[in-house]
């Protein structure tokens, strides 16, 4: 056995390494398992971060295959990834590399070639692609109906596929209860369905969604209906980190400081998109940092005719009773006066028509100082609801 430390990607690098292979003992086989993962949302992936992932899947991968063309192989097994075939999120420069192995592997194919593109599932055994992964997007990924495979599994599916006749291959192992609830509620992988048999539910999800929310919302008192939010958001928070309940959830605490990335804040997004209908921006949670900012800002967007004033007829003793315990020359302070004085105006016009032009020039300040609180405020009152 001869181990040799190679860039494979350089075509140069490569072909040297290549030409020191000795006659008596010719290359048989090739087996490509370079892989680099930059996950990111799309919006985030440079050209520097698509090259990173790309560099050492789709350029090595060329390179193996043109420089080994001429050469009598057995076997030319490309190590893929499920993530090109089923996606993941926040891995679009990984999925579309793993999607060129999987073409790649068709095309020597087609060619006369041996290949085998092997797209694997998760491992169990952390390697250098996974050992950074929290807890959290262990669970992220297990949500999506994948179990991870064990080294023995996985060393006996690779014995199985690189034998086999076709040229793309899934090698993944699936947790079909996972799968079963995703096909009741409809959203089960298209590629998937298939495998499940199961009726697809008419009832309606236990959490609430969508209209059915903002039912809720509007059910509940104005007082409480921001409290109602935060508890909705701190479950689907708790939901997205891992967590049994939304009491484990800060109100106050950012989300940058509980563990949140662009991933998780995608994913956050959608489930409170899924449950309000609203369209809300990828860049939600950095907008609104804390579960109880982001709460807040929900209220205001489905509950937008609580956010001004409330009903003004609801609230009529409320204005008397601060009108009648309120100086004179706090209005003034406040530059309300001059609004007060036209209210006046108007009023005595209504009140006296044309005979009372000359009553209309006595001092406004002096006769709003005279009027009676329910005149004033009846006068008020209706303004507000004309306008």
């Amino acid at each position: 056995m001869r181990v040799a430390a190679c860039d494979v990607a350089d075509r140069e690098a490569m072909a040297a390494l290549l030409a020191s292979v000795p006659a008596d003992a010719p290359l048989t086989g090739v087996v490509h398992t370079a892989g680099v993962i930059d996950d990111g949302v799309i919006t985030a992936l440079t050209p520097e971060r698509l090259d990173t992932v790309f560099r050492p899947k789709v350029d090595a991968a060329l390179v193996l295959d043109e420089l080994t063309r001429d050469l009598d192989l057995s076997a030319f097994v490309l190590y893929s990834s499920a993530a090109g075939t089923f996606g993941s999120p926040g891995q679009g420069n990984y999925a579309a590399a793993n999607a060129f192995l999987d073409a790649l592997a068709q095309r020597r194919r087609a060619a006369g070639l041996p290949a085998t593109s092997v797209a694997w599932g998760g491992w169990a055994e952390s390697s250098g692609m996974t050992a950074h992964l929290a807890a959290s997007d262990l669970q992220r990924m297990s949500r999506g109906g994948g179990v991870e495979l064990t080294s023995e599994e996985g060393l006996e599916v690779f014995d199985r596929a690189w034998r086999d006749p076709a040229p793309v291959l899934v090698a993944a192992k699936l947790d079909f209860v996972t799968l079963q609830a995703q096909a009741a509620a409809g959203s089960v992988h298209s590629l998937l369905r298939g495998l499940i048999t199961t009726r697809r539910q008419t009832t309606q999800p236990q959490r609430p969604a969508g209209p059915r929310l903002a039912e809720q919302l509007a059910a509940t008192s104005p007082a409480r209906q921001e409290e109602f939010l935060l508890d909705v958001v701190r479950r689907e928070v708790a939901a997205t980190l891992g967590h049994a309940s939304g009491g484990q959830v800060d109100a106050d605490q950012g989300f940058s400081d509980i563990g949140f990335d662009s991933l998780l804040a995608v994913e956050l997004r959608n489930k409170l998109t899924e449950l309000t209908t609203l369209r809300l921006p990828a860049t939600l949670v950095f907008d609104y940092p804390t579960p109880r900012s982001l709460a807040r800002f929900l209220k205001k967007e489905l509950r937008p005719e609580s956010n001004g004033t409330h009903d003004v007829a609801g609230r009529e003793d409320e204005f008397r009773r601060m009108l009648a315990t309120t100086p004179m020359a706090r209005f003034e302070e406040l530059g309300l006066m001059h609004t007060l004085m036209a209210l006046l105006d108007e009023q005595g016009s209504e009140a006296a028509g044309t005979a009372a032009v000359a009553e209309q020039q006595q001092d406004s300040t002096s006769l709003i100082r005279e009027m009676g609180v329910d005149d004033l405020i009846a006068r008020a009152m209706k303004e507000t609801r004309n306008q």
